[in-house]
């Protein structure tokens, strides 16, 4: 590992990966000893259109050569950023008409928590155990996993939490509730996905008591379900939809898009309700427009749920308990934590790219580009087969 990489730069963990990246190419990253690597996590399911995708790459290019940052976000009209949001607005439910761009998915939470708060004038917010939304304050608040927040309590006051796919904690959002925040599929929980219709009724329940319905697309978005959004595979509209990940084709950058009637609350009373320098930044929006124009106009949205019936097809094995999750987004579950962690290091030493969930230790997290092919995807498959063989036969050996 490059020691200057240790010695400078801020590490999240004790023990990082530590590859030294040279380049990296449509579903595989080399590192500087020229070897590749299959990559099924995609920058946690940031890189949409796996890497170096030539219509971003040409987008981010052409604008450069015209302007990069210029003003603060909403001052300047700037046409990648403005038709970015016509095209967000066209493809989503006609109460989801106005976006705000930021900079990443926490951000967009924070911004979506105070949407909420202005536009009904209540306090209590409402997030579910096991939930993950980002690491800012605002975020980590209506995180549920305390282990991650008791460090730097205190957070926001009046919060709760509910179990997600649990009916009777519904009657915890009340007229005093501003909003409840879910993710389509909870992700550092374990790729859980809404059973016996929960998102339905937490909207019929939101409506019961006028509180705002929130749902979380910074992992679930932009595809990797079948759908451009996770909440379009179930009967819902959401009065906020946030997004991340997935939405730049691996660039920095994050939106909330709601209603223009409750938008419009962020502009007076007071006047900078949210507001962000480097949100909607061209260069960043360029490749936003790029990559969403990519999805839209061909298959591979609904590709995901082909080559999801393909990774199944082969993840069968007698350490996986089960693969969860939909589309892209898929765990294969393993019975401890230590066989999980085993599988992820020995396939990077193979040359094939996993990686973790935040609160399930047994995930062996599997969210490649959409665009990988098939091929690639019985590539990976046997190598994880292959080092889940070594495993077996060295534990009864």
């Amino acid at each position: 590992m490059n020691p200057d990489f240790i010695k400078y730069q801020a590490q999240t963990s004790p023990y990082p990966l530590g590859m030294e990246v040279s380049h990296a190419i449509g579903s595989y990253i080399y590192d500087t000893n020229d070897k590749k690597y299959l990559d099924f996590v995609a920058g946690v399911s940031a890189c949409t259109l796996g890497h170096q995708h030539p219509r971003v790459n040409q987008a981010i290019k052409d604008q450069l050569d015209k302007y990069s940052h210029v003003m603060v976000y909403g001052e300047y009209s700037q046409s990648p950023a403005v038709q970015y949001c016509k095209l967000m607005a066209s493809l989503l439910p006609e109460s989801l008409n106005k976006t705000y761009l930021v900079n990443s998915g926490t951000e967009a939470i924070e911004g979506a928590l105070k949407l909420a708060k202005r536009t009904t004038g209540r306090s209590q917010l409402i997030s579910c155990h096991n939930a993950y939304h980002g690491n800012t304050m605002g975020s980590m608040s209506v995180m549920g996993f305390e282990e991650r927040k008791q460090a730097f309590r205190p957070l926001l006051p009046d919060v709760d939490f509910i179990t997600f796919n649990n009916e009777e904690d519904l009657q915890k959002i009340t007229t005093r509730t501003a909003a409840i925040l879910l993710e389509t599929i909870q992700g550092g929980a374990g790729f859980i996905q809404p059973e016996n219709n929960f998102l339905e009724k937490v909207r019929r329940r939101c409506d019961e008591v006028g509180a705002l319905m929130i749902v979380d697309e910074i992992q679930p978005g932009f595809g990797r379900t079948g759908k451009l959004f996770g909440f379009q595979n179930y009967d819902v509209v959401p009065d906020i939809v946030v997004m991340g990940k997935g939405m730049g084709g691996g660039m920095p950058v994050g939106a909330f898009t709601a209603s223009a009637e409750k938008m419009d609350l962020l502009t007076e009373n007071p006047k900078l309700g949210h507001i962000t320098t480097f949100g909607g930044h061209p260069v960043i929006a360029s490749a936003c427009l790029a990559t969403l124009q990519e999805l839209t106009e061909t298959n591979l949205i609904a590709e995901t749920l082909e080559k999801e019936k393909l990774f199944r097809s082969l993840l069968v094995h007698p350490l996986i308990t089960e693969v969860r999750g939909k589309g892209l987004m898929l765990a294969a579950m393993t019975e401890s934590a230590e066989i999980t962690n085993e599988v992820i290091l020995n396939c990077q030493d193979k040359g094939l790219i996993l990686f973790w969930l935040l609160f399930e230790g047994c995930a062996i997290r599997i969210t490649p580009p959409l665009t990988i092919s098939e091929d690639e995807i019985r590539e990976g498959c046997a190598i994880i087969l292959k080092v889940m063989d070594e495993i077996l036969k060295k534990n009864n050996g």
